[in-house]
């Protein structure tokens, strides 16, 4: 592809291939006076996979077309994003992706000389920033906070409150890294139009927007960092390429919903052309089976697919081949002790979990939906508890009647040890144990608080110890609450190590040095 010269023909490439794109007016009056500055943020939580190629092939057409862009690391908003990253590898991943995403783009033919990289922290934590974040949480409504990240942040009955301070963050960067336009994928139109709505009240200008097509992974769903199934990893050699992408969804036929057309339409094409304009997309097949069959553009390849003239497991190899050629320069790349080394900093192994009695049982979250006095006992609750099973709600027996009123009981949630052995309690079968802390005397008694955010069915979990539950009984159960206390911090603790689930720590309200069980 030439240079673009003409303001008429950046802005073509800028624009080409997006789903969509807002201020395109504006952009079109700053190009006819100067380049455009553009950004665009990633968390660097997960390893990057082959999806980055996506946004990587639309910044490849943004240096092209001139425009000076910024790369945001955003480390608060990876922090923010659930915890995603601990802080204390949030500098190795950093730079973990710098490096993968300059190997990137200079192995698709691309020059990186108007490329700049921003930590996000590098200004996020100054008072010129924080006073305005105060600002925009002043003048934000909880509903345009929830609908600002609906798409891209996950959306459950108590949100925490960090989920909904990220758009605003998000907005916000466009002022302080001083450019024209954010680009993003189209899940993010939400946080864009929440931006153009809010900095102007600020009294900041309005910036544009561009907005990728989303790719789907492998399995159908979106492609994921967390689910191995969806994926291909930057480095994965060429045999697990090819392994993955004989596994990936692609129905015969299907032409809208099939990764791997979308990824050929997004990706393979776009970046090719970048550099060899005459590019075709090549499946090998024996000659026994008709040879090798050449495509010289995208619509050539869906209207075959769409016709069943091309079958699946040619499509799977051929785009297999094509994603190993684009993947070969950033595996050289990495093969040096440098970058090896800074690989395990960013995403050391983990350690080898132990199993443990604690490993034996299955602690959950459970909502109390109906709480009643026992029949035949004065200091017993019988409780209706959702753990989100199929069977509906258990039926459990708890000796809290002396210590909580019904009250504090119902429609909480709490923590459950859901597979003791059954017992029949004063006539009543109870299927569980409701989890409190006590003090030594017994006189005081706390239920365990899940964290914000959290739903029926989740797992409690403990860092370096396997989960394997089986059914155990109340002496095993008993073995294991001798080992579980709550911290100064009121953290709940088995041997020194937090009980927790996806959202956060499990805590109590009061109770210090208190007995868990």
């Amino acid at each position: 592809m030439a240079e673009p010269q003409t303001p008429e023909e950046k802005f073509n490439l800028i624009t080409r291939n997006l789903h969509e794109y807002l201020g395109g007016e504006e952009i079109k009056k700053i190009l006819a006076q100067r380049d455009l500055n553009v950004y665009w943020g990633t968390a660097p939580t997960g390893k990057p996979h082959i999806g980055y190629f996506v946004p990587m092939t639309k910044i490849a057409d943004l240096l092209k077309a001139g425009c000076n862009v910024t790369i945001l690391f955003a480390d608060l908003h990876a922090y923010l994003d659930n915890m995603k990253a601990p802080w204390e590898l949030l500098q190795e991943r950093t730079k973990y992706y710098e490096a993968i995403i300059k190997a990137m783009l200079t192995s698709i033919g691309v020059n990186i000389e108007k490329l700049t990289f921003v930590q996000g922290t590098t200004y996020q934590l100054s008072r010129e920033y924080t006073l305005d974040a105060y600002r925009l949480l002043a003048m934000t409504t909880e509903h345009d906070a929830k609908k600002a990240g609906a798409e891209v942040v996950k959306q459950v009955e108590s949100p925490l409150l960090s989920g909904l301070v990220y758009p605003l963050l998000q907005a916000l960067d466009e002022e302080y890294l001083h450019v024209d336009a954010q680009f993003g994928g189209v899940d993010q139109r939400k946080i864009f139009t929440f931006a153009e709505k809010y900095l102007p009240q600020l009294g900041y200008k309005k910036r544009a927007h561009l907005m990728n097509p989303m790719v789907g992974g492998l399995s159908g769903a979106k492609m994921s960092a967390s689910d191995p199934n969806s994926k291909v990893d930057l480095l994965d050699d060429a045999k697990t390429v090819t392994m993955k992408l004989k596994k990936a969804f692609c129905e015969e036929g299907n032409i809208e919903d099939n990764p791997l057309l979308a990824f050929l339409k997004a990706v393979i094409f776009p970046v090719n052309s970048l550099t060899n304009p005459n590019y075709e997309f090549i499946v090998k097949r024996p000659e026994k089976y008709g040879g090798n069959i050449v495509y010289k553009s995208y619509p050539e390849v869906e209207e075959a697919f769409e016709e069943k003239k091309l079958h699946p497991g040619d499509l799977k190899a051929g785009a297999a081949d094509a994603l190993n050629v684009l993947l070969e320069p950033i595996r050289k790349t990495f093969k040096s002790k440098e970058l090896q080394k800074l690989t395990l900093a960013a995403y050391p192994p983990p350690k080898p979990k132990v199993v443990d009695n604690i490993s034996k049982i299955d602690f959950r979250i459970g909502k109390i939906l109906e709480v009643k006095q026992h029949p035949d006992a004065d200091t017993l609750y019988v409780s209706k508890i959702d753990l989100n099973e199929p069977a509906g709600p258990r039926t459990v027996v708890s000796g809290l009647a002396k210590h909580i009123p019904v009250f504090d009981l119902e429609n909480r949630h709490v923590v459950v040890a859901a597979n003791l052995k059954p017992s029949t309690i004063r006539g009543v079968e109870s299927a569980g144990m409701v989890v409190a802390a006590s003090s030594a005397d017994k006189t005081a008694v706390e239920l365990l608080d899940p964290p914000s955010g959290s739903e029926a069915g989740d797992l409690v979990t403990f860092e370096g110890f396997d989960r394997q539950p089986e059914e155990v009984n109340r002496k095993l159960f008993e073995k294991v609450a001798g080992d579980c206390r709550t911290g100064e911090d009121l953290v709940v603790g088995y041997k020194g190590v937090p009980w927790k689930t996806e959202k956060g720590n499990i805590t109590v309200k009061s109770l210090k040095d208190a007995i868990v069980g």
